[in-house]
């Protein structure tokens, strides 16, 4: 499949010519075609694909000369991380690139020769994958051609590095495309260290200290899991002459001895990459970066990459120290992250640390490793993609507008700014209200964790899911309020191509949610199937269906709810505020006779459970579980 090489490679030649178009009119231009051309290109591979049976294809036996120029640019990234890292006198962080970088070179060139297999694995997780990182990560370059013109125009003080940073959305696509279609362990090493070198520099975008240190700190935790990756993959060869990533799993599945050490370094590799504990506060940081490179790292590529790895494992994890470590970090870093939510009003700080709380259910159940905990996992992934990327884009664009992203600031944004407080809330229910694909999901997950008297992960989902819904309902009670409206009104400066955006967003949520039942019996089942021996349907058709239903109306009442509002505005019924009402419902008369705004605030619980509070100790418990339980691993297998 020509298709193939063409969704890596063009994403790369488009970063380069990006990178040398000076012109904002035809940067955006080839921007925008770029963007349709991988959409086309993803379209055109899916096609292909089910046209051959929508079965599984392994291609691209024979790739010396490939692998000779993945290992120069292998060798070359490492060298602008020595670069970089000592220029800004951090030079420790380029160990991390260095060790794995000369051990992977020398067991390339002067290591035991490895039985030929195919470099390229098609099947229906890694079809899934490149459909939302083409269409995701596609339409956030749309957004972004109309967001950065935006940004820089509020942000006079910033350097405008913009074809730059154009060039590394294209680049983290075609890396990301690469990541999740290769088979070879070497390719998937290669195009991991892509994806952490492009995070380090969208993050840094700004050039300010505080956007360094937080890319530095991304920088050197994914390399950590890099360099966990390599000694994982290096092990593996060593031993068994093999460089496959299902040949790896299917040594795990039949409890060969050999693979326990390679599973266990590359789901701890993976835990980075997916920002768990104690690993999560370089994901936290990203959000100094513009608008849609924090959609780009936390909705379709970077974080989904550790993602894809922990369900590629996830049968050769299930019931073993490895699954258990993998699926308490997971749920511990699902609930103390939707604590931590509580206490945020900053709304891109509520969606970080939303992505890691979802990411961690995620990496949960990739842990628990059954097909009832998969099925959850992709559909939380599928749903997170799509709404969370809604979100960010919808923010950004609520942010040009009011100047601020503060969710209190955002009270009664359907009134003020309609249609980004109506993708906001086609987002936010997505991610959380019944009966959307994400609760569905969680209550999978419930359920297999009560099968396998799971006690531990029932509680951390139980918790962590009413966590969940609470600051979520904050945030969708403020933007739908109507009781004090602003007296300064705001112009919808969203330009086109966000808009854009922002609509395929929202139609993709609702599609979803409708054509759920199909999904799961077309597509789901049959990945499980792939990937699980006896494959078990976790809701019966009739239930889905109900739920569509259901969906539906949900999505009914708010649009007859504004409706009615919007008739009867000038036909209420006052209430009482301390003193004489106005007129409006907006302000009263004290007992001195003088007028004030009644505003009304959500409570954060800032004191008790806020970043400050249980960073570090989450930190902490999670790396203490992390240790103990590798040394368990690593001791079993020497002894």
């Amino acid at each position: 499949m020509g298709v193939v090489p063409f969704l890596i490679l063009f994403p790369m030649v488009m970063a380069c010519i990006m990178f040398c178009i000076k012109s904002v009119k035809v940067r955006n231009a080839l921007a925008l075609c770029g963007a349709g051309v991988i959409i086309a290109a993803v379209a055109y591979f899916v096609g292909l694909w089910i046209a051959r049976g929508a079965g599984v294809l392994t291609l691209y036996v024979e790739t010396e000369m490939t692998d000779h120029i993945i290992l120069a640019a292998e060798i070359l990234l490492m060298c602008f991380v020595i670069y970089i890292t000592f220029k800004h006198h951090r030079g420790w962080i380029s160990l991390f690139s260095i060790v794995p970088t000369v051990l992977i070179a020398y067991f390339d060139l002067a290591g035991p020769k490895m039985v030929a297999g195919p470099h390229i694995y098609i099947d229906h997780l890694s079809v899934l994958m490149c459909m939302i990182i083409g269409l995701i990560g596609s339409m956030i370059i749309v957004y972004a051609t109309g967001y950065m013109v935006g940004y820089h125009e509020h942000h006079t003080q910033l350097e405008n590095r913009s074809p730059f940073f154009f060039a590394l959305l294209f680049l983290f696509l075609g890396a990301m495309f690469g990541f999740v279609l290769s088979e070879n362990l070497l390719w998937i090493d290669f195009f991991w260290e892509i994806t952490s070198v492009c995070s380090f520099l969208l993050i840094t975008y700004t050039k300010e200290d505080l956007a360094y240190t937080n890319a530095f700190r991304a920088l050197w935790m994914n390399l950590l899991g890099g360099t966990f990756l390599a000694f994982g993959i290096l092990y593996y060869g060593m031993i068994e002459g093999k460089m496959g990533m299902h040949d790896l799993v299917s040594s795990g599945v039949g409890g060969e001895l050999v693979a326990t050490l390679p599973v266990l370094f590359i789901a701890f590799a993976a835990l980075t990459k997916a920002a768990q504990m104690p690993f999560s506060t370089w994901l936290l940081g990203a959000m100094i970066a513009p608008t849609p490179s924090s959609a780009l790292l936390h909705s379709a590529t970077m974080v989904k990459a550790g993602i894809y790895i922990l369900f590629r494992l996830s049968p050769a994890m299930h019931g073993t120290t490895t699954g258990s470590m993998v699926a308490v970090v997971g749920g511990f870093t699902f609930i103390i992250t939707s604590f931590m939510a509580i206490a945020q009003s900053d709304a891109k700080k509520v969606l970080a640390l939303s992505t890691v709380s979802n990411l961690g259910l995620m990496t949960a159940c990739a842990g628990m490793g059954t097909s009832q905990t998969i099925w959850a996992g992709v559909f939380l992934m599928v749903f997170h993609a799509i709404s969370k990327s809604l979100l960010f884009q919808s923010v950004g664009a609520t942010e040009n507008v009011l100047h601020s992203r503060d969710i209190e600031n955002m009270h009664g944004l359907l009134y003020i700014v309609p249609r980004l407080a109506a993708f906001q809330f086609i987002g936010i229910a997505g991610m959380f209200l019944a009966p959307f694909g994400m609760l569905i999901s969680k209550w999978s997950a419930l359920k297999a964790s009560v099968d396998e008297r799971d006690i531990l992960m029932v509680i951390f989902i139980c918790f962590g899911s009413a966590t969940t819904s609470f600051y979520w309902s904050k945030w969708m009670g403020k933007i739908i309020s109507a009781s004090h409206l602003r007296e300064t009104t705001y112009k919808d400066i969203t330009k086109k191509s966000e808009f854009t955006s922002l609509m395929v967003h929202g139609i993709l949520m609702i599609a979803l949610c409708v054509l759920f039942p199909l999904l799961s019996q077309v597509y789901v089942m049959p990945l499980l199937g792939e990937m699980f021996a006896d494959p078990k349907d976790v809701l019966p058709s009739y239930i889905l269906y109900t739920l569509v239903f259901i969906i539906l109306i949900v999505f009914l009442v708010p649009f007859l709810a504004y409706r009615y509002s919007k008739k009867t505005a000038t036909n209420f019924k006052l209430s009482y505020m301390n003193g004489v009402n106005s007129g409006d419902n907006r302000k009263f008369y004290d007992y001195m006779g003088e007028e004030k705004t009644l505003w009304m605030s959500n409570y954060y619980f800032f004191r008790l459970v806020g970043i400050r509070k249980l960073m570090i100790p989450s930190q902490v418990f999670a790396a203490a579980v992390v240790v103990v339980m590798m040394c368990i691993i690593v001791g079993g297998v020497i002894l």
